[in-house]
């Protein structure tokens, strides 16, 4: 799967997702941050899915009808947590993610939209 990392998100989890076989960027790897609605259309442009801890996007995505190509918010935990959480998605979830759902980890809960 093809992935953009937010900057809040981590490198930890950047570098954990290319270990598992997928193609990731970095959010942060072009330079200063771009701003939200820049990540969001960078990611749609590329066909990637959004992971970000920032709730603003959800925002974009419902209020303002931002394209998007998936978009998954993980809780604001320690690395090795957003991990574990991932990887629980992941296993859980592929194919939502894969077909572009907005996805939201609060706990052990995961709320799937489209």
């Amino acid at each position: 799967m093809k992935f953009l990392v937010d900057r809040c998100a981590g490198a930890t989890l950047a570098k954990w997702l290319r270990t598992q076989g997928h193609d990731v960027k970095e959010g942060w790897g072009a330079g200063p941050d771009a701003g939200d609605e820049e990540l969001l259309a960078a990611a749609f442009a590329e066909g990637r899915v959004l992971i970000t801890v920032d709730k603003d996007f959800g925002t974009l995505v419902f209020a303002q009808g931002a394209s998007h190509c998936g978009l998954v918010r993980l809780p604001d935990v320690p690395a090795a947590e957003r991990i574990r959480l991932f990887g629980r998605l992941l296993a859980a979830h592929e194919k939502e993610i894969s077909t572009g759902a907005i996805i939201t980890i609060r706990g052990d809960r995961v709320r799937v939209s489209r």
